[in-house]
């Protein structure tokens, strides 16, 4: 009994106590003795909630590898607007472009698309380029799981360091990806469309196989192209090339790829990539005569610089070689790049020496002038008198070189006639361009070489070029028509070279010869480059064989 009372009156004393303490509180302080546990409360709900959607997370990715799947369908905006999907196990390799190989040519050259295959590289949109262009995409999700979207920054940092970095670098392609499908989609298109307005130049005419997809190929060129030039090497080997002979165009065109808007300095967003090496001064500075073996230090120099930046940078091997591509004007370019296979077999090699017969492949490889710049500029060889003014019918003067030039010289040199101007040297006093300048038609023939500088100083010259060549791939042939404004004679038709340059009418001749002024700005090398020249040209071309291969990320199938 007398424990009862005791408890009775020590709760009634707790009570009183309690009471008499929050009388004491200000509203304040009861606001703040209410929200300290309702705080603590939501914040250990919120750290036991995101505890359980990370554990809910891991598992969904792994059963995205491997678990039974169903498809589901996603809105193709959805893939290009956010590129944040969680990501299913991919195949990624080289392949064609999606659908037909991009045309804007006929000739030798026709668009026609390679394969290659590639290295590993893990990739979460590897689906995505098979679909580009379709109203909807299908993907692999599991059956008893919903389809998340993660944002790839969280994503991302869960990742190992390399993991993280070769994850940047698929997304990255993947988007590059799908711009490169837009533009072959409109270059396709531009066959059925109207032309594009442009303030410079507008192609029209039969010089070009299609005017109209060369026009919107190169206006989608300048829109997205970016090409990285790798900065290692130092001149005169590199980032350096002849700007004054006739292997000038490997001199000025690494000067303005290295100067040009197309330069990129971020490698994630080129669609090439250049290598500055310079055959000519590579032929020039290591050359050895007096060597039994004088190929070994000249194709170690380019075996080694191709070693250097694949194993300082992920791209060359990412694609072995297939996206990189290098220019080579002297003869030996072909024979040099033979050093490296992958340079070989995948890589755009931009020759003036455009050979068939030596390896040279117009799916593949770009046919580039050969230019002869004795004064480093074209000031003094632009322009001619009109057709009626050419009274000489043919012109040609040049040393023995290869096997064609002989029979030229045997059949034609001591000819009596004068309108068949055929001479091994001129004589003292003649100037050579001038005697382009009175005739009609310049003979071009192979000397120990495919490539001359004569097919341009025709152009040049207003005179209609005569072509003598074997295996030759001419210049840009994937967009123009050189049957519009020169004319082709096979070596056995030598003898009766008069006769057939006579049976072309003289409204056929002033056609080509008008022609022939109408694409000669494709050939002329501007001080600094203007829109549709030379330079722009030869970047065109890669451009075109560039958008027939695909790059994927992902595993290697």
């Amino acid at each position: 009994m007398e424990v009862r009372r005791w408890w009775w009156w020590w709760c009634r004393a707790e009570e009183e106590r309690m009471c008499s303490w929050q009388r004491r509180m200000t509203s304040s302080a009861k606001l703040l003795a209410f929200m300290v546990p309702l705080i603590i409360m939501v914040v250990l709900f919120g750290l036991v909630s995101l505890i359980g959607e990370n554990n809910n997370s891991v598992l969904t990715n792994r059963n995205l590898i491997s678990g039974n799947t169903t498809n589901l369908i996603i809105s193709s905006n959805v893939l290009e607007d956010s590129m944040l999907l969680s990501p299913p196990k991919a195949r990624g390799n080289i392949s064609t472009a999606v659908g037909d190989p991009v045309v804007v040519g006929g000739g030798a050259a026709t668009g026609v698309s390679h394969e290659v295959a590639a290295a590993p590289s893990p990739s979460p949109l590897a689906d995505y380029n098979k679909a580009v262009g379709q109203k909807e995409i299908i993907l692999n999700i599991t059956a008893n799981d919903s389809f998340q979207i993660y944002p790839p920054l969280n994503e991302t940092h869960a990742l190992p360091l390399s993991a993280r970095i070769q994850r940047r670098s698929s997304i990255h392609l993947e988007r590059l990806e799908a711009k490169m499908q837009k533009a072959r989609t409109a270059i396709r298109g531009a066959s059925y469309s109207n032309q594009s307005y442009d303030p410079d130049y507008v192609p029209t005419g039969p010089m070009y196989w299609n005017a109209n997809s060369f026009h919107r190929s190169y206006l989608e060129m300048e829109k997205q192209f970016k090409v990285y030039v790798y900065g290692e090497g130092e001149p005169p080997i590199f980032h350096n090339g002849p700007c004054k002979s006739i292997y000038a165009m490997e001199g000025n065109f690494i000067y303005y790829m290295e100067n040009s808007k197309f330069r990129t300095k971020d490698p994630n967003k080129a669609n090439m990539f250049f290598l500055p090496i310079s055959m000519t001064t590579i032929v020039h500075f290591i050359f050895d005569k007096r060597s039994k073996d004088h190929w070994h230090p000249l194709k170690k120099t380019v075996r080694d610089y191709v070693n250097l930046v694949a194993g300082k940078y992920p791209y060359w091997n990412r694609s072995h070689g297939a996206d990189h591509f290098i220019l080579a004007c002297h003869d030996w370019g072909p024979e040099l790049s033979l050093s490296v296979p992958e340079l070989y077999q995948n890589s755009i090699r931009c020759l003036c020496n455009a050979n068939t017969s030596e390896g040279f492949n117009p799916s593949k490889d770009v046919s580039f002038p050969e230019i002869h710049l004795p004064g480093g500029t074209i000031n003094e060889l632009i322009g001619g008198p009109s057709p009626s003014k050419r009274p000489i019918l043919a012109f040609f003067a040049g040393g023995l070189h290869g096997p064609i030039r002989p029979i030229l010289l045997e059949h034609w040199e001591n000819n009596k006639d004068p309108d068949i101007q055929i001479h091994k040297y001129l004589p003292k006093g003649v100037s050579y361009y001038g005697m382009m300048k009175k005739s009609k038609y310049c003979i071009c023939p192979s000397g120990y070489e495919v490539a001359s500088p004569r097919l341009v100083e025709a152009l040049y010259t207003g005179c209609v070029p005569v072509i003598i060549k074997d295996h030759y791939v001419a210049p840009f042939s994937d967009v123009l028509n050189w049957k519009a404004f020169s004319v082709d004679i096979p070596v056995k038709d030598i003898p009766n070279l008069k006769n057939i340059l006579a049976g072309i009418s003289t409204r056929q001749y002033i056609r080509m010869q008008r022609r022939g002024k109408q694409v000669r700005r494709h050939f002329e090398v501007s001080f600094p480059p203007k829109r549709y020249d030379v330079f722009h040209m030869i970047l065109h071309s890669v451009w075109l064989r560039r958008l027939n291969i695909r790059l994927n990320g992902g595993e290697h199938s």
